[in-house]
């Protein structure tokens, strides 16, 4: 049962008692809401199943994925949620995977006099994304191309004039704004789509190389080089028809120390040619020396489902908002597997039970002109692959999506005063969050670290990189009670003990106000957005701006 009752000034106070249920064609506003800090009765409830030892971590193709499944489509199926697949009436989109586990990885040979091979793992690290079971590159060309990027709305093209086919090129990680912290130069210290490693693989197939490496630094990269090396070698993909055989033969990454021997050649190093990378006269240079390496690769298909249900637009079914969490997680430890379960309570049973909530609360309320569409994908934890699946196989136009929201590792330490939007500043609906944000007497922040490119690192971007505007916000550490050294030390508490780890377990002492009074947020945007002409789009100079205007026209067709 959900309680009104007239809005106070204060959003924050809890409301004192119930008032009479809306009537039918009442629909959950601003101006008349339930006790902001009980959007959903029933969330704590889907939280506590999602992340029990019985779903077994919620890995994809395992059995806590058909637990998962079916838990969720029962739930669909019981608020009356209409489903993606119509024909066999269930809620399953399903994502072809393939995994991928090196059975050999050869060092990388160089024609070096001084350095004549860089070590596997120690000195560097290498794949291939291609899907066969030997790939190797011969004698290829090493030229260092700077940051590896072409982005025409910064005037930057590290390109220009560069013909990579055959040679392997390499690269620094971040972007270049990141190395002056000037605001001027792409977005300053917050890192852009460029300054993803993932862009940069992308850029080089794009241009026709044989292979990339990028040079690894701790402090652009956010990260130290054990995270690239010290974990398994086994990847999963997308099983594509065409075995990925667009991309780069090799992709990989080297430690700066073995940068600077490369450079040393040319009687420069590491720090002197991210230097010369910074100027608007910098030329790709070759390293003259050449490169070799085989890669061993052995394979396994699987199918996992994105689940996806909706609720479809009386007025404009074909335009929509999308709610969007992945459902997945890391499943159970084989070395351990007594004591081994990754639960994946806050990473991501948080924002499963978030998406669940949403749905059971928007099926409530009178039919949207605009669809809603709540989507919860699959392997996220793999490399955001099932929204990736999703946004190349939507199950509307992409052109008339009008925005979407994500939810991961939501808030389970009470309260917040702070209302924290990743990627700060990059869209629109930033204003619509900041005026439901203002009603409940909060305030919105940007996310505190930008430069580690935490926006490029969740499921939403698989969407803002073909223009949909998507939200990634969530309740911050500015505590309504504790203050912000209480929510600092929670947030640090948890990556330090829980994040990817077994410890990561639901917790019946958890304050789950906050993510009920966030719920709120998110409720009221989506509300607005789909009873509304409103068009979102990106703020002027955002990497994704020209993909969203470029859709206009096939709104308009």
């Amino acid at each position: 049962m959900r309680y009104l009752s007239v809005l106070a000034a204060s959003m924050l106070v809890v409301a004192c008692g119930p008032a009479p249920e809306p009537e039918s064609e009442a629909r959950a506003t601003p101006e008349v809401a339930v006790d902001p800090y009980s959007f959903n009765e029933n969330y704590r409830d889907y939280l506590k199943t999602l992340s029990s030892d019985e779903f077994l971590g919620r890995a994809p193709a395992s059995e806590g994925e058909d637990k998962t499944v079916a838990f969720v489509e029962s739930k669909f199926r019981e608020w009356g949620l209409k489903p993606y697949n119509a024909e066999d009436n269930n809620y399953r989109q399903q994502v072809p995977l393939v995994k991928m586990l090196p059975s050999q990885v050869t060092d990388m040979q160089l024609d070096n006099d001084d350095v004549s091979s860089l070590a596997y793992r120690t000195d560097m690290m290498a794949w291939t994304p291609r899907v066969q079971e030997e790939v190797a590159i011969s004698d290829s060309e090493l030229v260092f191309a700077g940051f590896g990027i072409v982005a025409p709305e910064y005037g930057w093209n590290d390109y220009e004039g560069l013909d990579v086919e055959g040679k392997t090129v390499v690269v620094l990680v971040n972007d270049p704004g990141y190395y002056t912290k000037d605001p001027e130069l792409f977005k300053g210290i917050a890192m852009t789509y460029y300054g993803r490693w993932t862009y940069k693989f992308e850029e080089a197939a794009r241009q026709g190389a044989e292979g990339i490496i990028v040079i690894h630094d701790t402090g652009p990269a956010g990260y130290g080089w054990g995270v690239i090396a010290g974990g398994s070698p086994l990847r999963f993909d997308l099983a594509r028809d065409n075995k990925n055989l667009d991309r780069v033969a090799i992709e990989g990454w080297i430690t700066r120390d073995s940068a600077d021997k490369l450079f040393a050649r040319l009687g420069s190093s590491y720090e002197e040619m991210q230097i010369a990378a910074l100027s608007n006269n910098f030329v790709p240079v070759s390293l003259e020396t050449s490169l070799s390496i085989k890669v061993n690769t052995k394979f396994e298909y699987l199918d996992s489902p994105n689940l996806i249900g909706y609720i479809e637009g009386k007025t404009n079914p074909e335009e929509h908002i999308i709610y969007m969490a992945h459902w997945d997680h890391m499943g159970v430890n084989p070395i351990d597997p007594d004591d081994g379960i990754f639960n994946g309570a806050q990473d991501n049973a948080t924002g499963t039970a978030g998406v669940m909530a949403l749905a059971e609360f928007f099926s409530s309320q009178p039919q949207p002109e605009r669809t809603i569409v709540f989507a919860l994908v699959t392997a996220e934890e793999r490399g955001l692959l099932g929204s990736d699946w999703y946004a190349n196989n939507p199950m509307l136009p992409l052109s008339h999506a009008v925005a979407g929201i994500n939810m991961d590792v939501l808030n389970v330490y009470g309260p917040m005063k702070d209302m924290v939007v990743v990627g700060y500043g990059n869209s629109e609906l930033e204003e619509y969050l900041a005026k439901y944000v203002e009603r409940q007497n909060r305030y919105v922040a940007p996310e505190p670290s930008p430069e580690v490119g935490s926006f490029y690192r969740s499921d939403h971007f698989n969407l803002a990189k073909r223009g949909v505007p998507m939200l990634y916000a969530k309740g911050g550490i500015d505590h309504i009670e504790f203050g912000k050294e209480y929510g600092q030390e929670k947030r640090a508490e948890y990556l330090r003990e829980a994040y990817h780890k077994p410890a990561d377990e639901y917790n019946p002492e958890w304050d789950l106000r906050g993510v009920q009074s966030d719920l709120w947020l998110y409720y009221w945007i989506g509300d607005e957005l789909a009873n509304s002409t409103d068009w979102p789009n990106w703020y002027e100079g955002n990497e994704f701006r020209a993909i969203r205007d470029a859709t206009a026209g096939a709104r308009n067709e």
